[in-house]
Formats: structure tokens, sequence, C-alpha cells
């Protein structure tokens, strides 16, 4: 119960941080939308049995967030310098990330940190790996990824406090 009424806070929260409009008819329709949400989730998890944990810590997550934005800073930097250069990156390259995390939030905090970060693409999922596209490959690349999976693990209840 409790969950639910984290995520229905979490989800009106974010409607009206997104939505910027308090019209009494936006409210409305926001208000329907976060509880049509919260009745689809409750049903699907009555059929499939399958409940997505919270193995997370807060204020670790908070500060991979954090460092995070200044990973998104760097690499949209590099980014910029690309497409401004005027020439196409002759290194792209598809290649496959190992994942560390053990809870299946962290791993889809993972692909998508990886995502976010600008001239990079989680492509596909597979077992214990992402395959991850590149605009610019060089070797710094994968030991970059490597910093970012052990923060992403850091934050893992089970593992907080893995990186300094």
């Amino acid at each position: 119960m409790f969950q639910t009424i984290v995520a229905t806070l979490g989800l009106a929260a974010l409607w009206l941080l997104m939505s910027g409009l308090y019209k009494p008819l936006i409210f409305i329709l926001g208000i329907i939308s976060v509880f049509l949400a919260i009745f689809i989730i409750r049903r699907m998890d009555k059929v499939d049995d399958h409940k997505l944990g919270y193995d997370i810590g807060i204020f670790s997550t908070a500060k991979y967030l954090l460092w995070l934005m200044v990973e998104i800073a760097k690499s949209n930097w590099a980014v910029t310098k690309t497409i401004l250069s005027g020439k196409a990156p002759d290194s792209q390259k598809m290649f496959e990330v190992h994942v560390t995390q053990k809870s299946e939030i962290a791993q889809v905090i993972f692909a998508n940190s990886i995502t976010l970060t600008p001239g990079t693409v989680t492509v596909e999922s597979e077992d214990d790996n992402f395959v991850v596209h590149a605009l610019d490959f060089d070797d710094g690349d994968m030991g970059a990824l490597t910093d970012m999976d052990e923060h992403v693990t850091a934050i893992e209840t089970k593992n907080v406090g893995a990186v300094k």
C-alpha cells in the first residue's frame, strides 16, 4: 500500500511539473490519468504477479544523479564539438557492455544513463550485457562506461558505498 501511495504522489508531482498548467480542466485530467495509471499497474501486478522491487538507496541515487548530470554535460560538449567540426565521425561502433547490477531497476537506470549520455544509445539488452552504439568511439569510452556501471551498482541497497 505504501508503494502505491508513493507512486501516486510521484506521478501527480511529475504530471504537475511536466504540464506547467494549473487550470481546473488540466488538473482534473491529470488526476484521472494518475489514477488510471495506478489502476492499470495494480491490475497488472495481480495478473502476472511480477513486482518491480525498489532495491536502490535514496541518498546514493541522488548522489549518482548529480554525478550523471556532470557526465552528460561533458559528453554534450564532446558531441557538440564533433557536430560543429563538420565532418562525420569515422569511428562509430556497436559494442557490448557488461552489466554488474543485480536488480532490474538498477539495470534500467544504467541502460537509460547510457542513452541519456549524448553520442551513445543502448540498443539491446541481453542477459548480462547491453549492446551500445557510440557515435564517436575511442578506447576511453569503455572505461567511462565501466565507471558508470560501478556508480549505478553502488546505488543498489546491498552495494551502497561501493564507489567513493
